[in-house]
């Protein structure tokens, strides 16, 4: 028997078969492409309740194992350098653990060769020293999702940070300035520090060359509350201020709904709670204003693709790259010109820091002004002496004489 065009039944019913096949799995793969974050998540959940979950050792921040970065100990206190409390983004994707053990290779290594020289490096101007703290990070994972064991994980990552902070005011010289920096996951972190530590503590708090949080949203709300202490930094050479910014492009609409929407933050009470409709700070890196004037890309300083570099290396500047401009609490950006600054197309990418710098050479030349602010200041306030104490009456002094 055969059917239209002369050919054989069978050989019909296989091509319906092969068509029914190719159909289903060209269903399959798009449904993995709608659905791949979903299924990824699927793979990065511990599957255990936070409650019952066997906690990685916590780190202990007077040995050097437990800091990506510390200068030596011995002589930090002697040199009296300024310093820089650094707190890394986000590495450990998920799976096994709700928090990472801070000893992880494969962490370490991301934390060594791309974050530290790519968002660290940019503040070590003069003789400033870097303090970097590894902590149990909270995984990717509790940032794609607002289950309470994410919310828990994540105070168990700022626990670990706070221990690291009071660890690194024992050993910086008591009269030296320091930058807070955290990006990303530690730029959330940063703003609990700032709330806890620095803004209720004027003695701190006057050390501040400035704080800055980088691709983390900070709720204007916490500065009529926790942070009143702290002002937003409206001018390049500001001290003792807060710095903010989170970038995205016009059209990468799941980043800004992620970040907008899907959020947390500390809120007044010190709880990390949604962002939700919370107005954001938005300081731009380009003009350090927080006004919604456009920066064009000509007064870009220059961002960098750092990884691999030591510490000290000088990253080849890649000038003009974007423009930028805050709108809505977010830091609008042009994509920038060179593809090694782009957002590679990973799994959960608008939950990610990008592995360079955009504002490296931006950020550089404000640390230097800032530090030098915050260094004339201290300087000057030093030269007077503290205001006498209220007199004390002293009742007068029987002499008893000495026999001769």
């Amino acid at each position: 028997m055969t059917g239209p065009f002369n050919l054989p039944l069978s050989a019909w019913l296989r091509w319906g078969l092969i068509t029914a096949v190719s159909v289903f799995l060209a269903l399959v793969t798009l449904s993995a492409v709608i659905l791949r974050d979903q299924i990824f998540q699927t793979f990065l959940d511990p599957g255990v309740p936070f409650q019952t979950y066997d906690r990685p050792p916590a780190p202990d921040y007077t040995q050097d194992d437990a800091w990506a970065a510390r200068p030596d100990v011995q002589l930090a206190g002697d040199a009296g350098h300024p310093a820089v409390f650094f707190i890394h983004p986000t590495t450990y994707d998920g799976g096994s653990h709700w928090n990472a053990p801070y000893d992880r290779p494969q962490e370490a290594l991301e934390v060594s060769q791309i974050i530290l020289p790519n968002y660290a490096a940019p503040f070590l101007v003069e003789d400033v020293e870097l303090y970097a703290p590894r902590y149990r990070q909270a995984s990717l994972y509790t940032f794609m999702n607002n289950r309470e064991d994410s919310v828990l994980a994540r105070e168990l990552a700022q626990a670990d940070v706070q221990r690291a902070f009071t660890q690194f005011l024992r050993e910086l010289d008591p009269e030296q300035p320091f930058f807070l920096v955290g990006v990303g996951q530690g730029g959330a972190i940063g703003l609990d520090v700032l709330a806890r530590r620095i803004a209720p503590d004027e003695a701190i708090r006057k050390r501040l060359a400035a704080a800055y949080i980088i691709e983390a949203p900070t709720p204007l709300d916490l500065l009529a509350g926790p942070l009143s202490t702290i002002p937003v930094c409206t001018d390049p050479g500001e001290a003792r201020c807060l710095v903010g910014w989170v970038a995205v492009r016009p059209e990468e609409t799941a980043r800004i709904e992620a970040i907008t929407t899907r959020s947390r933050a500390i809120n007044g009470e010190g709880q990390i709670s949604p962002i939700e409709d919370r107005a954001l700070l938005c300081v731009n890196p380009v003009l350090w204003t927080a006004n919604e004037d456009y920066a064009p890309a000509r007064l870009h300083k220059g961002a960098a693709a750092a990884a691999e570099l030591s510490l000290t290396d000088a990253p080849s500047p890649m000038t003009n790259q974007t423009g930028a401009q805050c709108q809505g609490g977010l830091l609008m950006i042009d994509q920038p010109r060179a593809s090694a600054l782009r957002r590679p197309g990973r799994l959960a990418e608008d939950r990610r820091v990008r592995p360079a710098n955009l504002f490296y050479m931006d950020i550089r030349a404000n640390a230097q002004a800032r530090l030098e602010t915050v260094q004339a200041i201290l300087a000057e306030e030093a030269r007077y002496a503290p205001p006498l104490d209220a007199p004390v009456e002293v009742e007068t002094a029987p002499i008893t004489p000495i026999d001769g």
